[in-house]
């Protein structure tokens, strides 16, 4: 374990360590199923562990998109969450028939301050389809991504109910930490059949500037369509507007408690 002031050099060597082990293992036990699934006998046996393959493969994706980033370009936080999901797709979400879906707009970030939301989103995501009782309905979480000036908001909402909700302290700790290290903070809303946790951090210096001059280009681009407004008009009314997504999802006045 790492001890608390260990310098950050070290930390990024030990994480990418510990990463390319994982990584070596995960592909190890697909090469050994996978060469089981050629030397079975019986479709029902090569189907399970073809099943098994896929399943590996998803989790190596996922593993592959959690990997802390090397070097100090800035990255577009859209596609990587967008990346990320596919992985989360892949290893479990859709064996558990949950939908994910994506509202979200280009966001550069730097690299470390991306990857900590992208393992912020990851932890949400977890939570919801661990956590959530969908009842009937079908299983489904939504990640809106969006910037109003120099803040960031990452809203992740599920269409499950409160009433089966049991996130450990220590689950809570984990995204509330990483957010911190953003400068930023995550709180909770509930109602009867939705749950929403919300992300919002400040822009650094850098990523403003960045995120200014892109959208200078934009406005002397042709207007096309945002990613924003093609989603914006899927999602229900009271998650839409507002200068802060903490402020008008969560006041006192909009959170929908479950009675």
């Amino acid at each position: 374990m790492l001890s608390p002031d260990s310098p950050p050099i070290e930390e990024g060597v030990l994480l990418r360590e510990l990463h390319h082990r994982v990584n070596n293992g995960v592909a190890a036990a697909i090469d050994l199923v996978s060469a089981a699934a050629v030397r079975a006998e019986g479709t029902e046996a090569k189907a399970a562990l073809s099943d098994v393959v896929e399943l590996l493969q998803g989790h190596a994706e996922l593993h592959r998109a959690l990997a802390m980033p090397e070097g100090k370009a800035l990255i577009d936080a859209a596609n990587y969450l967008r990346k990320l999901g596919s992985g989360m797709r892949r290893s479990w979400l859709d064996r558990m028939n949950i939908r994910l879906a994506f509202a979200t707009e280009s966001i550069p970030l730097q690299s470390q301050r991306c990857w900590r939301l992208g393992l912020i989103a990851h932890e949400l995501v977890t939570n919801a389809a661990k956590h959530a009782c969908f009842d009937t309905r079908a299983g489904a979480i939504r990640i809106k991504l969006s910037r109003i000036g120099a803040l960031v908001n990452c809203v992740v909402l599920d269409n499950g109910s409160r009433a089966a909700r049991d996130v450990s302290a220590r689950e809570l700790r984990i995204s509330n930490d990483l957010a911190k290290a953003l400068g930023g903070r995550v709180e909770h809303g509930f109602g009867a059949e939705f749950t929403s946790v919300v992300l919002s951090f400040p822009l650094t210096e850098r990523e403003r500037q960045a995120n200014r001059a892109m959208a200078t280009r934009r406005l002397r681009s042709p207007r096309r369509p945002t990613v924003r407004a093609l989603h914006e008009a899927e999602l229900p009314s009271r998650y839409q507007g507002g200068a802060d997504a903490l402020g008008d999802l969560l006041s006192p006045s909009h959170r929908m408690d479950a009675q």
